[in-house]
């Protein structure tokens, strides 16, 4: 083990929280995928509208946005 992991403390209380990058970085992620995500549904999209991912932009969006989150606060990283 190299001891690269990164140990993330949550800051106290809630002004702390948020002036800290831990609570801006998973809501940054959220936003650029559900850009992302809209940017997608009007240049790409579904045509027919059979995908019931691609059907409408909200939906798009929030998909987006999912991925974004989990991209920026992966659940399953590789530490230690």
């Amino acid at each position: 083990m190299d001891g690269t992991c990164e140990i993330i403390i949550e800051p106290k209380g809630w002004r702390a929280l948020l002036k800290s990058w831990y609570f801006w970085k998973p809501v940054a992620g959220f936003i650029a995928g559900a850009v992302a995500g809209a940017l997608y549904f009007l240049y790409i999209g579904s045509t027919s509208g059979s995908s019931p991912v691609t059907h409408d932009i909200i939906s798009n969006g929030l998909f987006g946005g999912m991925i974004g989150y989990f991209f920026v606060r992966r659940p399953c990283r590789a530490c230690c």
